[in-house]
């Protein structure tokens, strides 16, 4: 063909809507311009993806960054350049920041400080709360948003709507799908008691799964009433699993790399840097949430990125905060999870591109296609390699899985055609820009 490329990755084997195979893939002005046999005469620059997977650009649709506010912990750059160390190209950053994420203002001024500063594309959350519930449906459409989320349990931070006449407002507004951290706030309250000074273990008997289920089953209730679409985050339980089953023309859902691949018998060697709300639980409920994996109940894979640092994490619980990294560890977790057979490779795919792309309205992202975004995540699925705490992009520099072998492992990340991370290193200066949506497209 006598079309030139800027760039072709050559040699690899190419997952999309055709499945698997080797192809290449030409790309101009940052976007997928042809996939099949591509002469390397026809590139500007050739990307050598032999022996090599080529998917969908990784999207993760949970994480916390931190800034503005407690940027001790991680900032926007810091925790972009964990997501493509670990081979995510896209982000969707939580709201609960200081301040909040709950104004045109607040979110503007995300948009600009994350602009050519982070590393991956991105878009941010911005918090529902009783004070703005009647402007939701214009904050969801602005450049950049990538929707309401609501906290009905609280968490880190100061957003909480607990009742449903607030939770019933908001979503009266909404046309975008809403996300939710679902636990109830008020029996939560209850249990306060059940938390055992200095046993990190007694957080999920405080935060139990009657919390959890209870509340994704009122959040649930209210979605019907009001007829608007929602987003169950970490899902933590066996129950909301069979629940939601029964219930998907409203209700998608997540899941978490640590809710799959941790129990309750963790927190013996990990203790508080195990904690997080909702609380990783017994095996009966991991084994439930890949039975959601499995058939299709669960949507999309968020890794909810939530650093603190070791400092912090020591604290005797519970004074110790919930949350740990998580961005960079997504891929290498999930694809050893692959390797040993417990999900197929294009189920991956499924949950961490064309999930999001689907149920959140991505436009141009989410599949490799031409016309699309040049976003690619690059694996070596037979590389066996060590995650180490030295190997954290994240200003906090630990994670859960400090030891851990996994086989199969991110080898580059391309956003926009671009080589962002290649083989470890940072390869481009940060050159991240704001997601678009379809139902949010400006004129």
């Amino acid at each position: 063909m006598a079309e030139r490329f800027e760039t072709v990755l050559k040699g690899g084997t190419v997952v999309n809507q055709d499945g698997e195979g080797l192809r290449d893939i030409g790309i101009n002005d940052g976007r997928i311009a042809h996939i099949g046999s591509i002469s390397a005469e026809a590139a500007g620059e050739v990307v050598d993806c032999t022996g090599l997977h080529i998917l969908p650009g990784v999207i993760d649709s949970q994480v916390h960054f931190r800034e503005p506010g407690p940027t001790h912990k991680e900032d926007l750059e810091t925790g972009s350049r964990a997501a493509v160390l670990g081979g995510v190209t896209t982000v969707f950053e939580m709201p609960n920041t200081d301040p909040l994420t709950t104004s045109e203002a607040a979110l503007a001024d995300k948009v600009a400080r994350g602009h050519h500063r982070m590393h991956c594309d991105f878009a941010f959350w911005v918090g529902g709360t009783r004070e703005n519930a009647g402007d939701v449906a214009e904050l969801e459409r602005l450049p950049g948003a990538a929707g309401i989320k609501v906290f009905m349990g609280s968490s880190t931070g100061s957003l909480l709507v607990e009742d449903d006449d607030g939770v019933r407002d908001i979503l009266r507004n909404t046309r975008r799908r809403a996300a939710f951290h679902s636990e109830d706030e008020y029996r939560l309250r209850e249990r306060l008691a059940e938390r055992i000074e200095g046993d990190p273990s007694s957080h999920p008997v405080w935060r139990d799964e009657v919390a959890a289920m209870e509340c994704t089953r009122r959040l649930v209730r209210i979605a019907r009433e009001t007829g608007a679409r929602i987003h169950v985050l970490h899902i933590s339980t066996a129950e909301e699993i069979l629940f939601l089953a029964e219930h998907k023309e409203h209700a998608t859902c997540e899941a978490t790399p640590h809710h799959l691949t941790m129990s309750d018998a963790d927190y013996a060697r990990l203790g508080t840097l195990l904690q997080m709300n909702p609380p990783v639980r017994s095996e009966a409920h991991r084994r439930g949430i890949w039975h959601g994996i499995a058939q299709g109940i669960v949507d999309v894979l968020g890794s909810d990125h939530a650093p603190h640092t070791l400092e912090e994490k020591a604290k005797p619980y519970p004074a110790s905060p919930s949350g740990m990294t998580g961005v960079q560890t997504l891929v290498p977790i999930m694809l050893d999870h692959v390797a040993k057979g417990r999900l197929s490779l294009a189920r991956f795919v499924d949950l961490t591109s064309a999930g999001p792309q689907r149920i959140f309205g991505l436009a141009g992202k989410g599949r490799i296609a031409v016309g699309y975004d040049a976003d690619f995540t690059v694996a070596d699925l037979k590389r066996r390699e060590t995650i180490r705490n030295s190997w954290i992009g994240s200003r906090a520099q630990w994670t859960p899985y400090d030891g851990v072998e996994v086989t199969g492992w991110p080898v580059g990340t391309i956003v926009r055609g671009k080589r962002v991370m290649w083989e470890g290193e940072l390869a481009t200066p940060s050159r991240g820009e704001v997601a678009r949506f379809a139902e949010a497209l400006q004129a």
